[in-house]
């Protein structure tokens, strides 16, 4: 179960508090406010406080530009000429803090984004629960034979199974050992700070993670592609869902031109122009690497031929 009955207990009590505020606020968020959403199969993702909305976007941004924002006559206008112009500090006047339930190894991977603020829960003083992440059957892969850092075939049949008692064992053992050490019945128990070495890297952890919306959209741009790992991607797409109800102006820029929208390197925009005109381009004329003409076929959609 992702939340614990005095978790459950306490998010109700939350939830039917209110108070009169004259700050600004999200009708979309207001709503997401303390409810946790499951993520894997013991995660979640919960929004704890935020502050800021479209408005208080546009707001900064008339501030900080004056004039040069009088030809945008309305907000989402605007929102959309600053993502479009990659002027960042105007979103970052809206931020956000999650409560986030997650495995080890992907705190590990989240972790390296360094732009937000972390308190993470601490096996130095508490005891980590018997949880671990193991995988639906679907989501047991082979090592892809073209992408070290990627996933290749599914898993059938006798080796799933295989794998999966492996997972399943290995991290029972680990977590049998770790209760054993810390253990004082009849001893005095290796300190917790040395025994969670011990644990698995699936167990779950969980953290506060505070963030400004710029630096949330790069998270997101990067860890709800659909080529990141799955196990990071279900959490920054949950968030994206968050996100769209929060400030729904600035999630839709972001949609377009950063979600869906690609950049081109000089001299691709020189390949695209000549092509405009009727011109046959080729790898070899392009003075692209073939990686880089792989990459750019896939944004315009040719063929090789």
């Amino acid at each position: 179960m992702p939340l614990s009955a005095d978790q459950l207990s306490e998010i109700e009590a939350q939830r039917a508090q209110s108070a009169p505020t004259r700050r600004a606020t999200a009708e979309g968020m207001e709503a997401h406010l303390y409810t946790a959403y499951p993520v894997l199969d013991h995660g979640f993702v919960r929004v704890i406080d935020y502050m800021g909305d479209d408005l208080a976007i546009t707001q900064a941004a008339r501030v900080s530009y004056g004039k040069g924002t009088k030809s945008v006559t309305n907000d989402a206008g605007l929102i959309r000429y600053l993502m479009r112009h990659w002027h960042s500090t105007p979103f970052e006047m809206c931020e956000i803090k999650l409560h986030v339930k997650l495995p080890v190894f992907v705190a590990r991977q989240w972790i390296r984004h360094r732009t937000a603020n972390v308190n993470e829960y601490s096996a130095r003083y508490s005891i980590l629960d018997r949880e671990f992440y193991i995988p639906a059957e679907d989501h047991l892969n082979a090592q892809s034979v073209v992408n070290n850092q990627g996933r290749g075939a599914l898993l059938e049949g006798e080796e799933a199974a295989r794998v999966l008692e492996i997972l399943k064992a290995d991290s029972n053992r680990c977590y049998d050992n770790y209760e054993s050490m810390i253990s004082d019945e009849g001893q005095s128990g290796l300190a917790r700070e040395l025994a969670r070495m011990n644990l698995p890297a699936n167990i779950y952890t969980q953290w506060y993670w505070k963030v400004d919306l710029h630096n949330l959209f790069h998270f997101l741009r990067l860890r709800a592609d659909p080529h990141a790992q799955y196990e990071i991607r279900v959490y920054a797409e949950e968030i994206c869902k968050i996100v769209a109800d929060w400030v729904p102006h600035a999630y839709s820029a972001f949609e377009d031109y950063r979600m869906g929208g690609a950049q081109l390197s000089a001299k691709a925009l020189d390949c695209v122009k000549r092509m405009i005109k009727g011109e046959i381009v080729t790898q070899e004329s392009s003075g692209m690497s073939k990686g880089e003409w792989r990459e750019f076929e896939g944004i315009i959609g040719l063929m090789s031929t």
